[in-house]
């Protein structure tokens, strides 16, 4: 097990080398993940690798996403501060906490209860007070709440699930990978006037958006 400063140490070379040096440049979204401990995301056999260039296993056939990766679509989401944030896919709940530290009040859905219970459990270790989860198919959204000025999604599927369309504010953003179940485009999906407007960001490869509006269950 690494020492807390080996964790310092790690998370400093990873904004510096990962993030930095790959273009990432909004200062709030470096801060967030400089100060937030990804360690405590991934189980303790994995801690070493925690800060590592590459995605992680957290159980239930789920990962964690490169450090690159997770700032590149926080990024584009760019929020002020103000923002109410769907995440479809809680996971580990480390894009939640990252999340929260950047807008006004972060809502995430999660189908597997082992990864819920988990990502709770953190968030109330962190103090994440701004961050409401539920246990549902993600592919429907939260439609309670709704409508989002942002939506991030950390699973791809076939394509963007209607009801997230449908519960995005405009003007607003969604971010979500969509393609096959090997190779997918992580997109941006502007929503300004009515109008739906798509840009391609890079090619990504994530685990399977299951449910209604995506992939089907094995």
């Amino acid at each position: 097990m690494l020492s807390l400063s080996s964790f310092t140490i790690n998370r400093d070379r990873m904004i510096q080398e990962q993030l930095q040096a790959r273009g990432i440049e909004d200062a709030r979204v470096l801060e967030a993940m400089q100060q937030i401990p990804r360690h405590i995301f991934v189980e303790d056999a994995l801690q070493e690798q925690a800060y590592g260039d590459f995605p992680l296993p957290i159980g239930c056939g789920q990962t964690i996403s490169q450090p690159y990766i997770v700032a590149l679509m926080t990024e584009a989401l760019e929020l002020e501060g103000h923002e109410k944030v769907l995440e479809i896919g809680t996971g580990s709940g480390y894009q939640a906490v990252v999340l929260s530290q950047l807008c006004a009040r972060v809502y995430t859905v999660e189908r597997f209860e082992q990864l819920m219970n988990r990502a709770r459990r953190l968030f109330d270790r962190l103090r994440c007070h701004n961050i409401s989860s539920r246990l549902d198919d993600g592919t429907m959204g939260w439609p309670a709440e709704a409508p989002f000025d942002r939506i991030i999604v950390t699973a791809a599927g076939p394509q963007v699930p209607e009801p997230l369309l449908e519960q995005l504010a405009d003007p607003g953003r969604l971010i979500i990978p969509v393609g096959d179940r090997f190779n997918q485009m992580l997109q941006v999906v502007e929503l300004v006037q009515g109008q739906l407007h798509v840009h391609d960001i890079t090619p990504v490869r994530f685990v399977d958006l299951v449910g209604a509006h995506g992939w089907p269950a094995d």
